[in-house]
């Protein structure tokens, strides 16, 4: 009985939370809270972020994986770029580069931070973090190749200036984005859906749909919970724009660049994702989280470019695209230990903190470039 209550009362606040931060962000749009308002922002978008961790395991385990991991990726970034295109059409200072800061931000908080705190609980509670190179590496492969696409050319190419792509450039790397996005996707759930499974560490791939933990939910269940992710989603991206006038006051105040609101409004919006994959990586499902990580920075590039290809008929902003120096250094450096990190198959914690370590020179470097 005090099992069913404590279920019971977890299920109320996840239905709750979801709600009330979803009414709460219909009537502080487009202000700026400060006080006891920003109080209860912060503390529903911190709920939000839990509420929504908990609906994606239902549907999770209701689907499979990696189909669950692939629903959370996804919710996560078509929220994220209907955010950006918002942010755009408002225009303002900086909005040329408010895409590339976001998408590149994802990118290091998926491949480094969320990657490496997986990689790192896993080992240190396990021994190795134990995952399937095959799976994974195709992942990074497709991450690299949309990086270099769509972040990394427009530094380089001479049709137009600022970094920024031509029409009929931004619609190749549209297609071409879209093109690898929808091939990995079909990859991960249809033609090789065995590579992106948990595995254990003699390499034999786990059930974890059928473990006898618990009985799958009810479609209905699923159904519900699919919905309250959905407003959970959309609440964490829309409380974190509400917050940022705050956000962007106190990154004022310590002498932060503009820019850096933007990861850490990425950063808020990843939480859920983050939290979901460091639960998997100690629970020795290390596979589930490298599928979340890269998937999510998959995601950021493969749909983001598209859309803003799309948006960009209507909307009369330049969009600078090319990384500067600094981050193309930070990204190369990221790709090279992750390959290294995923040929093997296995990490020891050395993988992990190289990993954060990166993820914190990013940051620091995002704070005094």
């Amino acid at each position: 009985m005090a099992a069913l209550s404590i279920l019971l009362d977890r299920t109320r606040w996840t239905i709750g939370a979801p709600i009330t931060a979803l009414v709460v962000l219909a009537l502080t749009w487009g202000s700026y809270p400060d006080g006891a308002v920003l109080a209860v922002v912060a503390l529903l978008l911190v709920a939000s972020v839990l509420a929504a961790v908990h609906h994606a395991e239902i549907v999770a385990h209701r689907v499979g994986e990696p189909y669950g991991s692939l629903i959370l990726a996804v919710a996560v970034t078509v929220i994220e770029v209907g955010l950006i295109l918002s942010l755009m059409a408002g225009g303002g200072e900086g909005t040329s580069e408010l895409a590339r800061d976001t998408v590149f931000a994802a990118v290091m908080i998926t491949i480094n931070g969320i990657a490496g705190l997986s990689l790192l609980v896993s080992a240190l509670k396990h021994r190795f973090a134990v995952f399937n190179p095959e799976g994974t590496g195709a992942a990074l492969a497709t991450v690299v190749a949309l990086a270099a696409l769509c972040l990394v050319l427009p530094t380089f190419t001479t049709s137009a200036d600022n970094r920024e792509f031509t029409d009929n450039q931004l619609a190749f790397a549209a297609v071409a984005s879209l093109s690898l996005y929808v091939l990995f996707v079909f990859t991960q759930t249809v033609r090789h859906r065995d590579f992106f499974l948990p595995v254990a560490a003699d390499g034999r791939v786990l059930d974890v749909d059928g473990d006898g933990h618990a009985d799958p939910p009810s479609d209905r269940a699923t159904l519900v919970s699919l919905a309250l992710l959905v407003v959970a989603l959309v609440s964490v991206v829309g409380l974190a724009k509400v917050a940022s006038g705050a956000i962007e006051e106190a990154v004022e105040a310590v002498g932060a660049p503009q820019s850096f609101v933007g990861v850490i409004i990425a950063l808020l919006v990843l939480l859920p994702e983050s939290i979901a994959a460091t639960r998997n990586a100690a629970g020795e499902r290390v596979q589930i989280s490298l599928n979340l990580a890269y998937g999510s920075a998959m995601a950021s590039i493969g749909l983001t470019i598209p859309a803003l290809a799309v948006a960009s008929i209507w909307i009369d902003t330049p969009l600078s695209l090319g990384l500067e120096p600094v981050q193309i250094v930070l990204l190369t450096t990221s790709v090279l230990v992750s390959t290294l990190t995923v040929v093997t198959g296995r990490s020891k914690p050395l993988q992990g903190g190289v990993h954060l370590v990166l993820f914190a020179a990013f940051i620091f470097l995002s704070v005094s470039p």
